[in-house]
């Protein structure tokens, strides 16, 4: 049974940090390319970072400079670093595994919530 697992959210005030894990099991963490999305109340779910199965990365243009994404085979763990925090990016954080050369094969996480006050 495959699961992902997100921990790492919380209340913090702007400005501040956050670090979110994803731990997955069930799947062959290594040939997964990993992402993080997150959805604010009223809005579409959006794309926040990725990191494929070789370690290439992508932001989306909002975090770019503030997020990092890393990973940790030996972990089965994917993280997402989140300093400089806005009000904006508010939202519940959604960790999703998508299989190398076969983007069908998608699990998703069950979700954190982030909260950030002004």
């Amino acid at each position: 049974q495959v699961q992902l697992v997100e921990s790492g959210g919380g209340l913090v005030q702007s400005g501040g940090s956050l670090r979110l894990s994803c731990a997955a099991s069930g799947i062959t963490f290594s040939i997964y390319g990993m992402k993080w999305y997150r959805q604010a109340p009223g809005k579409q779910r959006e794309l926040v970072a990725s990191i494929s199965s070789g370690d290439l990365t992508n932001y989306a243009d909002s975090v770019k400079g503030r997020f990092t994404i890393s990973r940790d085979n030996a972990r089965n763990t994917v993280y997402l670093q989140m300093n400089g925090l806005k009000a904006e990016d508010t939202a519940v954080y959604y960790c999703n595994a998508v299989k190398r050369f076969s983007s069908r094969t998608s699990y998703w996480g069950q979700g954190t919530q982030v909260t950030v006050s002004s």
